[in-house]
């Protein structure tokens, strides 16, 4: 391991950069944690609004619930090491989530 701290990304704003570097430890690691998992809802949300622009209204699934619009899509969402199927989709400017069946374990 070296001796020389790392060096941050180019594209990092100094700000972020200085505060990283005053944090603890254990806040790093919280901060990592949080940052993924940010980084995630973000990316979904972009691909949700992508999916909303982009998607002609199709024929309704049979098992697409009556309460869940046919423009709907499934994502998976990771609940204490359990996987699980959500329904989601926009609704101005917020994004519903319905829940749909435990991921299979075989997938």
């Amino acid at each position: 391991m070296s001796s020389e701290p790392p060096s941050p990304p180019a594209n990092l704003p100094t700000e972020i950069v200085n505060t990283l570097n005053e944090a603890t430890s254990e806040h790093l690691r919280d901060a990592a944690s949080y940052a993924e998992a940010l980084a995630e809802y973000k990316e979904r949300e972009a691909r949700l609004e992508e999916e909303a622009d982009d998607a002609d209204v199709e024929e309704r699934p049979d098992d697409l619930p009556d309460d869940v619009p046919a423009k709907a899509a499934i994502t998976v969402k990771e609940i204490n090491d359990n996987r699980y199927y959500y329904w989601q989709w926009r609704e101005g400017d917020s994004v519903t989530s319905k829940y749909r069946e435990p991921v299979n374990p075989d997938e």
